[in-house]
């Protein structure tokens, strides 16, 4: 049995029509950049996202960026984030010259220890940016109280978190600025790259608004320095046809994670692996579903990947122990717990249209390799 570690095309091919339909009338229309159909997406999404509003953008990296640039981070300022974490979380920290300051993982999360935060502020702390990973919300409510404490601004990482929640308010309505992503394997993805911002501060959305074009309000009149980061109609009607069966998707891939568990625990597995931790009063949407392997967790993804089983790892690498980021002066052992997530996680499939046949199939073929 082959299981992949996602499979677009069921969902695709079962909202072909809409897609086909919106794809037509963006052609028709011959307006391809930004427009109404993007300006509609945005409205959808800000009301989707509890904000009051929503900028589109060319992706979840640039989101990131185009975030911090509304807060002027540049030369010699700081931002608290973490190591356990995709690379744009950091490079748009770099890439404006600022300086990524590490605090390690909650080994349960993967998210931020939030426990850690305050030792690591300075003066020149410009803002905190906490990763939603895998789709369940850092301790927002914990870091809105240091946020305000310490008056530093908080931008939400929330890439890998469209609808996730905390205490009913959703990923992206918690901080000053949240960023995510719609690249196709995300729970709302596009059909190429794609991103958006969302905030309920009036003058922060209007310099977001600015920077995404040039950092002009009026065309040629450029009051800022920014990027064209722009997203295409053609991505906003297909989005626009997906978000409405956005919370169904991500419902079924929390059916899904509970199916694992049930069968993970059934199978006597859970000696041997750690399962995801859910947040009390949180809502986790599993963009991906990672359990803990202590033991030959490279071993494992080999006899899966034989067996036709798409694992992935994130992440193998921690950000401060990257290559590109030597001369930060980090070294092994800094911050631990991340460290050992990247040599235990492992990432298996969650996506909503896997079968509980190809589930049982996945737990089987663990419990064959851990119990041999």
């Amino acid at each position: 049995m082959k299981v992949p570690l996602l499979d677009l095309k069921e969902q695709n091919e079962s909202i072909r029509p809409e897609i086909d339909e919106a794809i037509k009338k963006v052609l028709d229309s011959n307006g391809f950049i930004l427009g109404a159909e993007v300006q509609t997406l945005e409205a959808e999404l800000a009301d989707y996202c509890q904000t009051k509003y929503a900028i589109a953008c060319a992706s979840g990296t640039d989101a990131l960026l185009l975030a911090l640039m509304a807060f002027d981070v540049s030369y010699g300022d700081e931002v608290i984030t973490t190591p356990y974490s995709f690379f744009a979380t950091v490079s748009s920290i770099t890439r404006l010259g600022g300086v990524p300051i590490f605090v390690d993982i909650d080994p349960q999360t993967y998210n931020l220890d939030v426990a850690q935060i305050e030792a690591r502020i300075t003066e020149k702390t410009k803002a905190i940016q906490p990763v939603h990973l895998y789709g369940q919300c850092a301790e927002m409510e914990n870091l809105r109280k240091i946020s305000k404490k310490y008056n530093v601004p908080l931008v939400e990482d929330a890439a890998q978190a469209i609808g996730a929640e905390e205490n009913g308010k959703r990923a992206g309505a918690m901080s000053a600025i949240g960023c995510f992503s719609f690249y196709p394997s995300k729970n709302l993805g596009g059909m190429g790259d794609g991103g958006f911002m969302t905030t309920n501060d009036e003058a922060l959305a209007k310099k977001l608004f600015a920077l995404r074009v040039h950092g002009s309000e009026e065309r040629y009149y450029h009051k800022y320095v920014g990027l064209n980061s722009r997203l295409d109609a053609l991505q906003a009607g297909i989005l626009r046809v997906k978000l409405p069966h956005l919370d169904s998707w991500s419902n079924k891939r929390k059916e899904n994670a509970d199916n694992y568990r049930k069968l993970f625990t059934d199978a006597g597995l859970t000696e041997q692996i750690v399962l995801p931790k859910e947040r009390e009063n949180a809502r986790h949407i599993y963009n991906q579903f990672v359990i803990r392997v202590p033991q030959k967790r490279d071993c494992l993804r080999q006899f899966l990947t034989e067996n036709e089983i798409g694992t992935d790892i994130y992440y193998p690498v921690s950000l401060h122990l990257q290559e590109c980021f030597a001369y930060l002066g980090y070294k092994e052992n800094d911050f631990s717990e991340s460290e050992r997530a990247s040599r235990e996680t492992l990432a298996l499939p969650i996506y909503p249209e896997l079968t509980i046949n190809q589930q049982e199939y996945v737990v089987e073929k663990i419990g064959e390799f851990l119990w041999k």
